[in-house]
């Protein structure tokens, strides 16, 4: 299954995505995608990684996340945000390069019989980016959400903190 879980910054994805996680699985995986760009990001992931008790396996892989999901396992891709901005970054802020590696690996993650549980952001509801680039990966967000939501088995919407059903 392919759970798609999806919303602004702060609105409780990542703890529902977890909470789904350990009621599908006793022992899921936490898939970080970020690369660690400040100290501030640094603390970010200290405080998800807290938020995670003995259950959980850890794994970070920043673009390749179908070589690392091993079938008939749980595991929540944290997120596609920085998934994308991986992408995004190494092919020089190209959307469409971007866009077609994303959609090919996430192509092969929809091979995998395991329970997958994504994490998005809506950066396109928020306020309107003031930068070209900016812009750009506001666009390149959009067009991966979309790709990924028209695939989920489920998807859901997350607004103050409340589980919202999309699909």
């Amino acid at each position: 299954m392919i759970y798609y879980i999806t919303g602004g910054e702060r609105s409780g994805k990542s703890s529902y995505a977890q909470n789904l996680a350990v009621t599908l699985h006793p022992n899921p995986c936490y898939l970080a995608t970020s690369r660690i760009w400040d100290k501030q990001h640094q603390q970010r992931i200290n405080r998800h990684i807290a938020d995670r008790d003995h259950r959980w396996t850890s794994i970070e892989e920043e673009k390749e996340l179908s070589n690392v999901i091993l079938p008939k396992t749980t595991v929540v891709i944290d997120c596609v945000t920085l998934w994308l901005t991986n992408y995004f970054v190494d092919t020089k802020n190209d959307i469409e390069e971007s866009l077609q590696l994303a959609k090919a690996e996430f192509n092969k993650i929809l091979k995998i019989d395991a329970n997958v549980i994504i994490i998005s952001n809506e950066i396109g509801m928020g306020v309107h980016a003031s930068t070209e680039i900016g812009r750009k990966f506001t666009e390149l967000q959009g067009w991966m959400n979309q790709h990924i939501a028209k695939h989920a088995d489920q998807a859901i919407l997350m607004v103050s903190g409340i589980p919202v059903t999309i699909k």
